[in-house]
């Protein structure tokens, strides 16, 4: 499909324009990217929107009439077009066959966080997000429901309460929420809790207040899918800490009912990873394959535990994990590393820019004398250790050997380009243009050499994979909630659409916009199945009987006749 060139137009006024992935390694979006994820982590304690959020009223969103019910789990949702649609298409169709199974589709969405790049603003969803998916099902009626990620919260949640909290309806997408977290009620004694924690910050206490109202329908045997923003699970090794937050919210919230929670979901990092209990029935799912970059599954760990004992949880019931499958493959992940030399420069011609004149500078204050050359070298060796950073968990010793040898590499290129350029029998000019390039080239492929070997430590795997931009192999869950319990269909897509074609003719509930050549949709691995607890409760007339008869009529108006 032709990419249309944006024109200034009114919010009211405004259509979609396909958007190329995100550049992450460029200068701009780096700087950029960078300032507004500092003011926000500054800022979101001062002005945090859940509190204005918990004078809204909101209850318990049900969905638990029928036999069974379909649910569609996407995340990680809106970055370049030809990735993002082609996940947004795969849900939007009537049905998809898949490991020689048909799977129909979802009578709700949940989205699980980030669901736009590279930070929120009504441009951004309308382009990236809202855009394709109203293409994708322009008609068919969906119960859309979403909370939001790092991303979403760059601005506060101010796009994001616009986009899914005002009751607003785009396509076949219809949004009920008033507050950037939820809880469903499904059938057979099912549901889902989705919760907004803020960087990982904390939960609020209309939050909490909110969830705790929500458990008193809970009963003994009740089980609970639980949606939260980042997999803290993966980072107990580096940090402890960093998965008592859902830990506290099931003890304080669900057990305290006398309920389960069995399934948890969530994006943050963009591909699937399956951890299944250890002599338990709990699943750990990352699902982060919604359109975003590809992250690597290479460096996860083959087991985890969580939560884990620390100082200020020394009474934790551990819990053990083993990684059953990923997506993309392990030993796909890491072949994909190395593509870094190649796809770093090209796709970032900006980064490589700036590493020209960082080079540059480097170079022509070596040739000036021991002063400066002393001058670069501490910036350089500071540098290095800076970008070095640990993601999750403390800086370690690991950071700040890779970071020292990061920036002594990136001197000593400095230092034999100086001698370079002193031995060209050309005029400084002209010696220093041939170098420019040359230079910014190398040092270009220095820091995919450095990314490299930092993610085989588990430094900096997340901008190794930024920076190779990959949009292949995504993924969303297909979830069928039923008598016999919840039934878990991860569904990937080994290569994205690249060629679009308008539809004009098609149905009025018929996606706008088709693949080229059909895409080819299959299971990771098959549909896990995580089974009904005890006798189910939904056809007792005692139960909610007023969101009861909602949901009977949300599931009549939902038809596809």
């Amino acid at each position: 499909m032709e990419r249309p060139r944006p024109r200034d137009l009114s919010p009211e006024e405004l259509r979609f324009f396909p958007q190329r992935p995100v550049r992450w390694m460029s200068p701009r979006t780096l700087a950029e990217t960078s300032a507004r994820f500092g003011l926000a982590r500054l800022l979101g304690g001062y002005l945090d929107k859940r509190e204005l959020f918990g004078s809204r009223e909101q209850g318990v969103f049900a969905h638990d009439a029928g036999e069974e019910l379909w649910l569609d789990y996407v995340a990680d949702i809106g970055d370049g077009f030809d990735s993002t649609y082609s996940i947004a298409y795969l849900t939007a169709q009537r049905e998809l066959e898949v490991g020689g199974e048909r799977l129909p589709r979802g009578s709700v969405l949940v989205m699980g966080g980030d669901e736009v790049y590279p930070a929120a603003n009504w441009r951004e969803y309308e382009h990236r997000m809202k855009g394709p998916y109203e293409a994708a099902n322009p008609a068919t009626p969906v119960s859309l429901y979403a909370i939001p990620g790092n991303h979403d919260w760059f601005d506060g949640l101010t796009a994001f309460s616009r986009q899914f909290v005002e009751g607003r309806t785009f396509g076949g997408y219809r949004t009920a929420q008033a507050r950037s977290y939820f809880a469903l009620s499904l059938p057979h004694n099912w549901w889902l809790f989705a919760v907004d924690a803020q960087f990982d910050a904390h939960l609020d206490r209309p939050q909490l207040e909110y969830f705790k109202r929500a458990a008193e329908d809970l009963g003994p045997g009740d089980q609970v899918i639980l949606c939260v923003p980042q997999p803290s699970w993966v980072w107990t090794e580096d940090d402890p800490r960093s998965y008592d937050r859902i830990d506290h919210f099931i003890r304080d919230v669900i057990a305290d009912r006398k309920a389960d929670v069995p399934l948890i979901l969530t994006g943050d990092r963009h591909h699937y990873a399956h951890y299944a209990e250890i002599d338990g029935k709990r699943h750990l799912v990352t699902a982060g394959g919604g359109g975003a970059y590809l992250s690597p599954t290479h460096n996860l760990p083959a087991r985890l535990t969580a939560p884990r004992k620390s100082i200020s949880e020394p009474d934790a019931a551990q819990r053990e994990y083993q990684l059953a499958h990923t997506y993309p493959s392990q030993p796909r992940s890491l072949g994909y590393a190395f593509g870094i030399f190649g796809r770093l420069p090209l796709l970032n011609k900006g980064f490589t820019l700036l590493m020209s004149v960082i080079m540059l500078i480097g170079t022509v204050s070596i040739l000036e004398g021991t002063g400066p050359f002393v001058a670069v070298a501490a910036v350089l060796l500071a540098a290095g250790v800076g970008f070095a950073h640990p993601g999750q968990g403390a800086r370690g010793v690991r950071h700040y050997l890779l970071g020292l040898s990061h920036g002594a590499a990136q001197l000593g290129l400095a230092w034999a380009g100086a001698q370079a350029v002193k031995a060209m029998p050309w005029p400084d000019f002209w010696a220093f243009a041939a170098y420019f390039p040359v230079a910014g080239l190398v040092s270009t492929w220095l820091v995919g050499l450095y990314l490299v070997v930092a993610n085989r430590f588990g430094v900096n795997a997340n901008e190794l994979f930024a920076g190779l931009s990959i949009i292949d192999q995504k993924c969303f869950l297909r979830i069928r909630i039923g008598p016999d319990g919840a039934t878990v269909y991860p569904i990937g897509l080994d290569r994205s659409g690249r060629q679009w074609a308008a539809d004009p003719e098609g149905a009025p509930a018929d996606s706008w916009i088709k693949p080229v050549e059909p895409l080819r949709p299959r299971l990771i691995e098959p549909g896990f199945k995580v089974p009904q607890a005890g006798p189910s409760r939904a056809s007792l007339p005692s139960q909610n009987p007023v969101r009861r008869l909602v949901a009977q009529a949300g599931e009549w108006l939902g038809r596809d006749d």
